[in-house]
């Protein structure tokens, strides 16, 4: 007689490893393991590890072939998404009002910015109203008491784990049923279906994936903290953007105690909206006038320096542009920090052809007061009389303001919003502009002295004559 086999401990029982395969990012064709160059294409350095798809292709159909019904468009029933604020009125601005259950942000900037006390106050913000998480892979419990002890946080409510196991923070996260929950940062997780280290792109774009499944799955809204490359991006692939709904960037100087945090991409909200934040010993504090960080205090007008109404977002922002024309001998150089190099070439070229101000032989530099970047257009005008006035050696009047964008053919186009624009100027006591003629106001305002120009030379005729 036989004997019967002993009946095996499944608890016990080690999970199978799932199978990985290696896809070329340049083609997308596989390997069954990692080689340097594609068997496919050829291509060097492509092969990215992922998790191998078991399932067959007639099981994929079947799942779709369950899905929701094809409805009418004007037949669904649209509403807006419930949004609870996080106690930090900026950073509410920049996510559109608040957090959104189920909604995924992704947060970058460079180490030491801000990133994690800004999220640490947030969490423990919303810890008096909703159930929260804290997730750091990077610090150790121990170190997240310390920082908010410093800061002055109870933390009574906050609930932290110390993980970078992908499947045991996923387990946390069923265990405990967040209501928002942070990761700090995707970068440190790995998950143990693959093999590769963490941080790698199979890594990060696998634990991203099953992150947001979770936050979708559960109602859970989930911060994604990531690293920067040198070039300021965020590190990792590029399908992390596209996961996640919101994609914020933390902007400025880490020696400033300004700090602004700028949308890119929302779902829920307006892009390019921005939170400005002033570092201090209990942490980030929102501003309340951030046009006044990029505004510089001079006693008197200087040569060289114009201010700019900019729009971020919803938000008009008065920045300064400031311009140093110099003797540069046979090779001039063209530098700008804050706008981008390649517009101030072409405007110094217009310059010269419509306006007959010559810089051929001059080093040109621009700089943004403030650490902002300036990407719209609209601060062509204002570039080009700060270099105007530099090269006169003459100072624009106090309270001079100017926006519109300039052309190739010398013409001044207006702005959005320039209504908008210029009663921000004159709230804040600005009493001289000059815009372009479709931005010039209907009704006078109170206190502001408009100057509607067409082309790049009528604007400067009227600078000449202040």
């Amino acid at each position: 007689m036989s004997a019967r086999p002993l009946p095996q401990d499944t608890d016990n029982a080690p999970m199978a490893k799932e199978k990985t395969l290696f896809i070329c990012s340049d083609c997308g064709g596989s390997s069954p393991k990692w080689l340097g160059r594609c068997p496919q294409c050829s291509a060097w350095n492509t092969l990215v590890e992922t998790a191998a798809d078991t399932g067959s292709g007639k099981n994929r159909f079947q799942a779709l072939a369950r899905s929701q019904p094809v409805a009418t468009l004007a037949d669904i029933e649209a509403s807006d998404f419930e949004r609870t604020p996080t106690g930090l009125e900026e950073l509410d601005r920049v996510l559109g009002g608040g957090i959104v259950e189920g909604g995924v942000v992704l947060i970058g900037g460079d180490p030491g910015i801000g990133k994690s006390t800004l999220l640490l106050q947030a969490v423990d913000a919303l810890s008096r109203q909703l159930k929260v998480l804290y997730v750091t892979g990077e610090e150790s419990g121990a170190q997240v008491a310390m920082r908010s002890r410093r800061l002055g946080l109870a933390g009574t409510q906050v609930r932290v784990l110390a993980e970078i196991g992908l499947e045991k923070i996923l387990a946390t996260i069923e265990a405990e049923a967040p209501t928002f929950c942070v990761i700090d940062s995707i970068q440190t997780l790995y998950s143990e279906q693959l093999s590769s280290a963490p941080g790698s792109v199979a890594q990060v774009r696998e634990c991203a994936a099953q992150l947001t499944r979770t936050a979708k799955g559960s109602g859970c809204a989930m911060v994604l903290v990531g690293h920067v490359t040198k070039e300021g991006a965020l590190a990792g692939p590029r399908v992390l953007e596209h996961i996640v709904d919101t994609v914020l960037y933390f902007e400025g100087d880490t020696h400033s105690s300004f700090r602004l945090v700028r949308a890119i991409k929302n779902r829920f909200g307006a892009v390019n909206e921005i939170g400005v934040f002033a570092m201090t010993d209990k942490g980030l504090k929102g501003v309340s006038n951030p046009s006044a960080i990029f505004l510089s205090t001079h006693g008197e007008p200087v040569p060289g320096s114009c201010v700019l109404v900019t729009l971020e977002g919803s938000r008009p922002l008065l920045v300064e542009l400031q311009a140093l024309v110099d003797g540069g001998g046979p090779s001039p150089r063209r530098l700008s920090v804050g706008l981008e190099r390649d517009r101030l070439a072409m405007l110094l070229a217009v310059l010269h052809r419509h306006a007959g101000v010559a810089t051929n032989d001059q080093d040109v530099f621009i700089n943004a007061v403030g650490g902002v970047r300036i990407s719209e257009p609209a601060a062509d005008l204002a570039v080009l009389l700060a270099i105007q006035s530099s090269l006169r050696g003459k100072p624009l009047p106090r309270g001079f303001i100017a926006f519109g964008e300039v052309g190739l053919a010398g013409e001044v186009r207006p702005a959005p919003r320039g209504q908008e624009r210029l009663k921000e100027a004159a709230k804040l006591g600005f009493s001289v502009a000059v815009v372009p003629t479709a931005n010039a106001p209907k009704k006078p305002i109170e206190g502001l002295t408009v100057h509607a120009v067409d082309r790049i030379e009528d604007a400067i005729a009227v600078i000449r004559g202040l």
